[in-house]
């Protein structure tokens, strides 16, 4: 995919996200195990006042560089989103001077704006001319007041796209949807339509923990085999997916894969990828299937991280998060172990101890014994706990030029 009439990539927001991703939640009720999540193709639709799909021809520089350096017809194949100033054309000039690559021609989706009664594109997407956009874009605008449940069976069928890019913008819709309604789509697809995506080898490792959530939903005891044959694979199994294959093999054979996840997080020998992909599928049960690894379990699951010091911040921050205030003493315990050497676990106690000192004594003295020897940390602490209780923000929209 590429843009032509616009804007730099936001490199910088690009790599924060990458650092946020690493070290926090994701939005708890969004698809768990996507790694693409953001803008749709359906979603800039709902923003334009007028999206074309065409060919663009003609492309001349002007006689007037003032007034535009060039002009480019759009030769209009489907229109995507009318608008009453089209009046059904069949072209229209865009000033901008875009030529063709003959060797290697596009076709494009234009989102337009209208102002001051003008057509006015802002953004250019370039396909392949094979590209099925024009189709999947009128389908998924026939089926955007369904059930999100009902619109993710139509996305379903596009995720095995010949274009890359329509296969990319399904996925992300999926990636967008909050899992209680993936929940209900999910037990209602094929098993062995998606099982056949996970053994394909062309699939592309980004999505493995996502069809594999499908497959725990709607396969039976016997597809675990699969799952757990890529999990056994060091060569086979992509860690950024792990944790999504993990709850899914637990899901179709629980007191296995349950098993399987403590042993990971059990030994410090293993890889840090490998104890924290375990960590993240015990997120999982204790955020949407608590009916499958009760609480409990998924908290007292945790206490074994808290002797290595390259993760115990990570499952102490989750403790706190859960209000596991029951485990008090094993996580303020963390300060005869080694890991309190590591800076950012000695700031999680803290965070911890500060949060759980209104239920807990332990807790409570912890916090009064360190406010002496150092209040500059606690006061500092307990700032930025208030800053996370607040409600985020919402963003402004700049209003439309």
């Amino acid at each position: 995919m590429k843009s032509h009439f616009g804007y730099p990539f936001a490199v910088v927001g690009l790599i924060l996200g990458l650092v946020i991703l690493l070290t926090t939640h994701t939005r708890s009720d969004a698809c768990p195990f996507c790694t693409m999540q953001g803008q749709t193709l359906t979603g800039e639709i709902n923003q334009a006042s007028l999206v074309l799909f065409g060919t663009l021809k003609n492309a001349r520089l002007s006689t007037n560089p003032a007034e535009a350096e060039g002009f480019t017809d759009l030769e209009i194949e489907a229109v995507i989103k009318d608008n009453p100033i089209l009046e059904k054309k069949q072209t229209i000039t865009l000033k901008r001077y875009l030529p063709q690559d003959n060797k290697k021609p596009y076709k494009y989706l234009v989102f337009c704006d209208v102002f001051e009664k003008k057509i006015d594109p802002y953004r250019g997407v370039a396909f392949d001319i094979s590209t099925d956009v024009a189709k999947y874009l009128k389908g998924a605008s026939a089926v955007v007041k369904e059930p999100v449940s009902k619109r993710l069976e139509f996305y379903f069928d596009y995720l095995d796209s010949s274009d890359l890019e329509v296969s990319n913008d399904a996925y992300k819709e999926f990636g967008n949807a909050d899992y209680k309604d993936f929940q209900v789509m999910a037990p209602k697809l094929s098993a062995s339509k998606v099982s056949s995506w996970i053994k394909d080898p062309k699939t592309p490792a980004f999505r493995l923990g996502l069809y594999a959530s499908m497959l725990g939903h709607c396969g039976k005891k016997g597809d675990a085999i699969a799952l757990r044959a890529i999990i056994d694979d060091s060569e086979k199994r992509q860690l950024g997916s792990l944790d999504g294959i993990l709850a899914s093999y637990t899901m179709l054979a629980p007191k296995e894969g349950w098993t399987l996840i403590t042993d990971l997080m059990k030994n410090e020998k293993n890889d840090f990828m490998l104890r924290w992909g375990a960590l993240r599928a015990v997120r999982f049960f204790f955020d949407h299937r608590p009916d499958i690894i009760n609480k409990t379990q998924v908290k007292e699951s945790l206490i074994p991280l808290l002797a290595q010091g390259d993760i115990a911040d990570l499952a102490v921050e989750d403790l706190r998060k859960w209000k596991a205030w029951e485990l008090s003493s094993q996580i303020l315990g963390i300060k005869m172990t080694n890991s309190y050497k590591v800076a950012i676990v000695k700031r999680s106690v803290l965070r911890f101890a500060i949060s759980a000192s209104t239920a807990n004594e332990e807790a409570k003295a912890f916090v009064t014994h360190l406010e002496k020897e150092n209040p500059e940390g606690v006061k500092d602490a307990k700032e930025l706990l208030k800053l996370e209780d607040q409600p985020p923000k919402p963003m402004l929209t700049p209003a439309k030029q």
